[in-house]
Order: structure tokens, then sequence, then C-alpha cells
């Protein structure tokens, strides 16, 4: 099993574990199915919070790129992350290390980030000659601000957790007890603050949850004309994409042609 779920009935708590480290969290097709039904178990056991987190100190690298290979891939995940986002419960990604590309979209999706001061953040989706879909860009620059989601973007570049913090995208930097490492840290205090949320009316935090997800467009109209749609699609389909994927697979650097 690559994605861990545990309940605490008692605490009204929940942890969901992204468990790959020798991938540094990356995600596959397989790792999205385990995902989706640790969701379906939440939905079940209605717990008050909920905790996201990536074990061997790095919350999620982004997706699998040994695995990916076309647009299922980023169907299934929209599922995934309409699922999480959508959750009427309060959710806490505890970050520590690597939250790259599809790391940064799972912890967009949750309500409240805490970070490691290792923590690094970046959407090098340049790099490959893909894109992510445009839900993301709106929550990316909601979270982060327009101007570093377009750094971000278009520069592929890394933001360290200070920056983050400063920000307002992390919502706690966490300092690493040595003894428990980074990704331990963040866990125990993602988890202590889930608890103290657990204690809290949970008719008032899921219509308080309600009310700012209103504040943020949902992409259903953002594109009245398609224009964002297809550029996505004609990434997705390009020749840019083989070399990006080939470029990653050889430890070289992509010649891109824009075709």
């Amino acid at each position: 099993m690559t994605i861990d779920y545990l309940a605490d009935a008692e605490l009204g708590t929940a942890t969901i574990t992204i468990d790959r480290p020798d991938r540094r969290g990356a995600l596959n097709h397989t790792a999205l199915e385990e995902l989706d039904a640790a969701l379906d178990r939440v939905a079940e056991d209605a717990p008050r919070s909920l905790v996201v987190w990536g074990t061997g100190d790095h919350f999620c690298a982004g997706a699998d790129l040994t695995e990916l290979e076309d647009q299922s891939f980023t169907r299934a995940l929209r599922g995934v992350l309409d699922r999480l986002a959508g959750l009427d419960v309060p959710t806490v990604a505890a970050i520590a290390g690597s939250c790259m590309g599809l790391g940064v979209q799972l912890a967009l999706a949750c309500d409240l980030r805490l970070a490691t001061p290792d923590a690094r953040f970046a959407v090098p989706v340049a790099r490959l000659g893909l894109m992510v879909d445009h839900w993301t860009v709106q929550r990316l620059a909601a979270v982060f601000g327009s101007s570093t989601a377009r750094w971000m973007l278009l520069s592929a570049g890394v933001l360290d957790a200070d920056r983050a913090f400063t920000l307002g995208a992390v919502n706690e930097l966490v300092e690493v007890d040595p003894e428990h490492g980074p990704g331990g840290t963040v866990r125990s205090a993602a988890e202590h603050l889930a608890g103290r949320i657990a204690e809290l009316a949970p008719l008032s935090n899921s219509g308080s949850k309600l009310g700012l997800d209103l504040l943020q467009p949902d992409g259903t109209m953002a594109d009245p004309h398609g224009a964002y749609a297809a550029a996505f699609d004609r990434a997705w389909a390009s020749a840019d994409l083989v070399e990006g994927r080939a470029a990653f697979a050889d430890r070289r650097s992509p010649r891109f042609r824009g075709e």
C-alpha cells in the first residue's frame, strides 16, 4: 500500500499518509486510486478534521514521471483533488521537504498548510512541456498571490518555506525536532492542530469553509471560450512533452521546439 489511512474516533481526527519514501512521495496511478479509496473512508468515518502528510521527510515530489503517459492521469488527479477540496471538514497539509507539482496541488486542495523550514514549493511544468489545469492556476494565485503564481509557473522557480510563510501560503512554520525529523515533526504539529479543530463546533467550521470556498472561483466559467482548455490539450499532445519526459529520464536538459 502506498496510501495509509488512520482515524481516531475518540479525538475525531483522521490522517492520510503518502508512503512512497523511495520516490519522495511522488504519486502514480495506483497511489491515486488508493488516495481516492482513503477519501471514501473519510466520508464513511466523518471525522472533524483531516491531516495529509508524506513519510521519508518529503510531502510529495509530484507525479511519478516514470508512469505519466497521458491525460488519463490528470483526469484521475482532478477527481481526487475535487474530492479533497470538497470535504466539509477542515484539512491540514503537513509539508516537509519536496512539495512539487502534484504535491503543490494536494497542498492547495487542503485548507491549511504547516511546513518545516526545509520545505520547497514549485510547479515546474515548463521544464517538462506540460500544463496544470485551470483550477490549479486559480488556486495557486489565490493562496500564493497572483505575482508569485506567475513567477512559479513561468520561471519554474522554487519557493522556500520562509517565503511561502511570508506570503501566507504556509500558515505555520514548524521547527524540526531532530529526534523525529522533518516529516515526523510536522505531522505531530498538524495532528495537534487537527485535534484542536476537532474540538470546535463542526457545523460552524463546515459552514465557514463553504463560505470561504465560495470566495474562490471554481473554474467552471473562467474559460468561456475554451482557450485555456485548448492550450492544455495542445501541451499534453505535444512533442515537447515527449522531449521533457525523455530528458527527465535521461537526466539531461530538455531541448524544446514549441511543437
